[in-house]
């Protein structure tokens, strides 16, 4: 068992009941304050503690750790120690922040390393390299091709055979408060011949989770299945705003562009794959069976509960769906080994996402265009008003979290408020 994840542990720093960030927890940030430049911070309860801090102190030093990883703007230097350093650091954490004060005692710094998270102003995480979007959740893919193919015709000959996915735009990944501006575009009304130019009017959610890559491989070399989450970091909250007008009128034949590379919204807060170990189990029976480079035994899929509300300007908030990560056909083991099997290389700080993911249930669809089913079925919000797609000063919000014999592990969130288009 990773020591790290001992259901026993107890911080002596106050967590919360029901918050996302116990001591088994521990994901990966980056933080400042007015007084404070940028640096690599981790949370607990509703605290976040300034491993520059720790790190000056000599807390990590028998790690053969340079101080200088710590004093980053990003954590991108820190994932490229490897998986073993890495583990390391948070095990050390843990037992910093441990009740048991034997070893490691910090608490007499506590003023100097811990913050409040409600007075810090969290940062992009990481230096995002590319950026790729999968489209793994066979319930998704089904209601958007009944939709627009009908029932028979609702999953592409290639979709149960490969992880489909297309290369994003990176530089529109922003980091949870961000406001989202609604994008303006190309769009063909109903039943017209020629295109209009204006404000989107369909602007969508999509729930979604991604990882980021934490080792690199050379051009020309591929991933085999069994390795592929040796080359996994941690995972994120990803929602993949999506302008279903614009997209309807550019997909074809290439797929998204303008409808997607607006803006993408991820947490703050990087959650490792050893904090997810506990949380292990099987995702969908694969049938047909995968081609023997996708084949993976064992479970490869984390049992994270996900969900999506809106606030509207001055209302109230209302959940909208709520879903699970362990629905997706394709793992992130087959994602990432589909990814390079042509020879396609990865780089530390490469962000992966999901796709949208949905459930069976209606409850459980990930999107305003399947849980309102095209706009034929709106949703009533608090204050007496509906939604069929989101609506200007609409704060949308994902949370996401995993929870077993009491202990939760949680992402934090992924808000954004959708600002007016650009006159």
């Amino acid at each position: 068992m990773i020591k790290a994840n001992d259901p026993k542990l107890k911080s002596w720093v106050p967590v919360p009941e029901g918050s996302d960030f116990p001591i088994q927890n521990l994901p990966f940030g980056v933080f400042k304050t007015p007084g404070l430049t940028p640096r690599i911070c981790t949370a607990i309860g509703d605290q976040i503690a300034d491993l520059q801090v720790l790190s000056e102190h000599g807390f990590f030093d028998d790690l053969d750790i340079s101080r200088e990883v710590f004093a980053q703007p990003t954590i991108n230097s820190f994932m490229a120690l490897g998986r073993d350093k890495t583990s390391a650091v948070r095990n050390r954490i843990s037992e910093v922040l441990d009740d048991d004060l034997e070893d490691w005692d910090a608490s007499q710094l506590a003023d100097y390393f811990l913050h409040p998270q409600n007075e810090v102003e969290m940062l992009l995480p990481i230096e995002i390299g590319d950026y790729t979007d999968f489209y793994s959740s066979r319930e998704h893919a089904t209601n958007i091709g009944t939709m627009f193919r009908g029932k028979e015709n609702a999953l592409m000959p290639n979709w149960l055979h490969l992880p489909v996915g297309y290369h994003g735009r990176s530089s529109s990944i922003v980091v949870s408060g961000t406001p989202v501006r609604r994008p303006m575009g190309q769009q063909i009304p109903q039943d017209a011949d020629q295109p209009v130019f204006g404000p989107s009017k369909l602007l969508d959610f999509e729930l979604e989770m991604g990882f980021v890559v934490g080792k690199s491989t050379a051009l020309g070399n591929r991933v085999d299945i069994a390795k592929a989450e040796e080359y996994i970091f941690g995972m994120m909250l990803f929602n993949d705003w999506s302008a279903r007008d614009i997209q309807k009128w550019e997909y074809v034949p290439l797929g998204p562009f303008l409808g997607k590379s607006f803006g993408s919204t991820i947490s703050p807060w990087i959650v490792t794959l050893d904090a997810l170990e506990p949380f292990r189990t099987s995702g969908p029976a694969q049938e047909p069976e995968p081609l023997p480079y996708l084949k993976a035994g064992g479970s490869h899929t984390f049992d994270i509960n996900i969900s999506m509300s809106i606030r509207p300007e001055n209302g109230k908030e209302k959940t909208v769906c709520n879903s699970n990560f362990k629905y997706l056909y394709w793992s992130m083991a087959q994602q990432l080994a589909h990814h390079t099997v042509n020879g396609c290389n990865l780089r530390v700080g490469d962000v992966m996402a999901s796709g949208t993911i949905s459930g069976k249930e209606e409850s459980s669809y990930g999107s305003m265009l399947e849980l309102t089913w095209r706009g034929t079925k709106p949703i009533a919000m608090p204050d007496g008003s509906e939604r069929k797609f989101i609506h200007d000063g609409d704060t949308v919000t994902m949370r996401g979290y995993c929870e077993r014999n009491g202990i939760r592990i949680g992402f934090g969130e992924a808000a954004g408020k959708v600002l007016p288009a650009q006159p």
